[in-house]
């Protein structure tokens, strides 16, 4: 019986191109108490296996969180297959703003200690005494409220190309740092600000709003299913979009277009560009931001060396790979010295305290 990927990604485009189907992207996360994760992911291989289901799915004793494609006629059996399993009965879920057929390319279903790494001690903290959710509609009202501070709570690398009009985003690398400092930099202010917290389909917010409301945040709110949701309810319900920018996504498409803001610049040469690549050069792999001309120049590399040993002949970059590991630059995420023009490190709250 089958319980891991065994094709390529290249093998597997090849597959949905001769399909000639369309595909559904789309995410879902719950909280909930598995006892053993190991068995539920076997079960779900199988199932998702069988209905072509593609995606990265991670399970732990606390819930599952699933960004995943799935061939849009075979939406109905996979919702059917949801419903039958208690805590996903009815679980909202995000399909994306931008379909990709090739948004995945492998099913990876894994287990995890975490769903989301946040390095918390869930025993430490009621997880279940959240924040209160908002609908679009309410978001936005709740933004305009200038006692508001509205937070971000994704990376630097993804806040870099799209957020919220008005939002503080941390210029951090991981999830874990942005608790902190969040903390700290509002920490006389828990009595009387407004916590707003948004993030892309509302996973981190939902662990956040508990841990905020634990550490003496009387108004503790958070966006409801994230930007996707959000960008849904605009789009169907009129409202005002308070985007700007484009929705960082961890999937083949690597962003959404939410608005035709285009924020960030090419790391580069400093042209305005959002879109994100990474290095061409196996043994390096950054994430980072390049414009049409540098990836012309730079033949998809981001840097003179990484381009010259692309250039090499494959066999040749694998023996300098020998021995080697993973370059630093894989974590990142547009943090490399060579790049002139990546995001500048700032106080996130600089401009909040001096009001």
């Amino acid at each position: 019986m089958q319980l891991y990927n065994k094709l390529s990604a290249i093998e597997r485009a090849e597959l949905i191109e001769k399909a000639g189907k369309d595909r559904l992207t789309l995410s879902f996360y719950q909280y909930a108490r598995i006892s053993n994760p190991q068995e539920l992911r076997d079960q779900l291989f199988i199932k998702w296996d069988s209905l072509d289901v593609l995606g990265r799915i991670y399970i732990a004793t606390e819930g599952i969180n699933a960004q995943l494609s799935l061939p849009a006629d075979s939406f109905d059996a996979f919702k059917i297959h949801l419903d039958s399993i208690d805590f996903l009965k009815d679980v909202r879920l995000n399909i994306a703003v931008e379909q990709d057929n090739m948004s995945f390319l492998k099913l990876k279903v894994k287990v995890r200690d975490k769903i989301v790494a946040d390095g918390l001690n869930d025993d430490t903290f009621d997880v279940t005494n959240k924040g209160v959710h908002l609908s679009a509609k309410d978001f936005n009202e709740m933004l305009a409220n200038p006692n508001t501070v509205c937070v971000d709570m994704r990376n630097h690398y993804e806040s870099e190309i799209g957020h919220f009009d008005g939002a503080v985003t941390p210029d951090v690398d991981t999830f874990r740092e942005s608790l902190d400092i969040i903390e700290a930099d509002l920490r006389e202010h828990k009595e009387e600000k407004n916590l707003l917290m948004y993030c892309t389909g509302g996973i981190r917010c939902e662990k956040a709003s508990a841990y905020y409301k634990h550490k003496g945040f009387k108004n503790v709110y958070q966006l409801e299913g994230g930007i996707i949701e959000y960008t849904r309810q605009v789009n169907e319900e009129g409202i005002d979009n308070k985007f700007i920018g484009k929705n960082f996504v961890f999937d083949e498409r690597r962003s959404e277009k939410i608005s035709d803001d285009v924020i960030a610049k090419c790391h580069q040469c400093g042209t305005s560009c959002d879109a994100h690549v990474n290095c061409a050069n196996d043994a390096c792999h950054l994430l980072f931001i390049q414009c049409d001309n540098c990836k012309a120049e730079m033949d998809n590399c981001c840097s003179t060396t990484c381009k010259e040993i692309h250039a090499l002949p494959f066999e040749e970059q694998k023996e300098l790979r020998k021995g080697q590991g993973n370059s630093n630059d894989i974590f990142k995420k547009g943090r490399a010295d060579h790049l002139p023009y990546k995001k500048d490190l700032r106080n996130i709250f600089e401009t909040f305290k001096k009001e």
